[in-house]
């Protein structure tokens, strides 16, 4: 027969001493975690977080497409431009891009755009455009082009209309640096950022508004 004592019990802080109960754990159990909490109510994506949180996209209608998106711009931009070129005409036009000693270069274009006359219809043209965009985005996040498109603008983190401030900020980074700085430079970025931007293909006004364009019926 062994002398031996019996060896000691496991001191009190023994991490393997204190497992959790085997079974289905009790009620109110630390380790129950339960099912995840239902989405919040009038939620259309599902239950999606803040922006920069959680996945917004869950459950939301599918991301426009970015060819339909540079269609519709271009007819809201007509729908605007054609009606303001015409009335501007009798005052001597909104842009006239004429050069008096022949050289009719893109750099001369672009500098005799701006100046006279021309600097005050591109100031008028760009409340006329920035006034299109956010009345008909806080409306019901259509522009006729859009509609016409079936897409519509929603707000990232819950798919709302958007509200007023994030309309006009929409429609001012949209329209300031097009009408007024550099144009070509401008859309080309936003058309760029229309086919690469991960995941919510967002264009500078986007992430300025925290929107994004999806598909509506």
């Amino acid at each position: 027969m062994s002398n031996e004592p019996p060896p000691p019990p496991p001191p009190e802080d023994d991490p393997f001493s204190k497992r959790p109960p085997q079974g289905p754990p009790p009620s109110g159990s630390p380790y129950d975690s339960g099912p995840p909490p239902p989405p919040p109510p009038h939620d259309p994506y599902g239950g999606g977080g803040p922006y920069g949180g959680a996945d917004p996209l869950a459950g939301m209608p599918p991301l426009a497409e970015p060819g339909k998106r540079i269609l519709a711009r271009l007819i809201d931009f007509l729908i605007i431009s054609i009606p303001l070129y015409l009335i501007s005409l009798p005052f001597g036009g909104a842009v006239d891009v004429s050069s008096d000693d022949g050289n009719d270069d893109f750099g001369n274009a672009i500098g005799n755009t701006y100046t006279g006359h021309q600097l005050v219809w591109s100031l008028i043209g760009l409340v006329v455009y920035v006034a299109y965009d956010t009345y008909f985005t806080h409306k019901d996040g259509r522009t006729p082009g859009k509609r016409l498109l079936k897409m519509r603008v929603a707000m990232l983190n819950d798919g709302s209309v958007p509200d007023t401030s994030s309309s006009l900020m929409r429609a001012v980074v949209l329209w300031l640096p097009a009408l007024l700085c550099c144009p070509c430079l401008w859309w080309l970025i936003n058309i760029v950022l229309m086919f690469t931007d991960k995941p919510y293909r967002q264009g500078l006004q986007d992430k300025a508004g925290k929107t994004v364009v999806v598909t509506a019926t």
